[in-house]
């Protein structure tokens, strides 16, 4: 009791205010909300078996500011439509929200509409500032590495089976 008491006289276990000048702007006037949306509550976060034939993965990454974002998908061989995907994104908000968005926009449409995708189109939805454009950059060209490895992937493994077209090079060769 009287050690609650000396505190309260002392001032000692409370926070005081900050003048309002000195007051950390928070996140939400910084970003904005879909960015914080997507931060707080990322889509799709996660991996799959880079292994898997049906698993495209793309790895990119920033030097300049060490962001480095990995993003796979998973297609459906018959209808070469993108089924799945996720991420891991090791970087800022606005690196985490593009992942985010790209791999919910890459869902349910062909391989052929994704690589449409452009970094403008991410950077115009969640309002990015121009000091923040690299992070849809690197979302952008995570999914076109991603279908890039996906295609070696279904290349490698028609070579391996004999069922591949000979390259053109061959052909004239016969």
């Amino acid at each position: 009791m009287l050690r609650v008491g000396l505190k309260r006289i002392l001032g000692l276990g409370q926070e005081l205010p900050l003048p309002q000048a000195r007051q950390a702007p928070s996140l939400s006037r910084l970003y904005h909300e879909r960015v914080v949306d997507h931060y707080n509550h990322p889509r799709n976060v996660g991996s799959f078996d880079k292994n898997d034939p049906t698993v495209g993965t793309g790895l990119v990454g920033a030097p300049a500011c060490g962001d480095v974002m990995k993003l796979q998908i998973k297609v459906d061989e018959d209808s070469g439509k993108i089924v799945d995907a996720c991420f891991k994104t090791f970087g800022c908000g606005s690196a985490i929200a593009s992942s985010s968005v790209a791999t919910e926009w890459v869902k349910g449409k062909q391989m052929e509409e994704v690589v449409s995708i452009k970094n403008t189109e991410i950077a115009k939805h969640l309002s990015l500032p121009p000091v923040k454009l690299h992070c849809s950059m690197l979302a952008e060209d995570a999914i076109k590495a991603a279908v890039k490895d996906y295609h070696a992937k279904r290349a490698k493994a028609g070579a391996s089976s004999g069922a591949d077209i000979p390259p053109a090079e061959n052909v004239a060769d016969a």
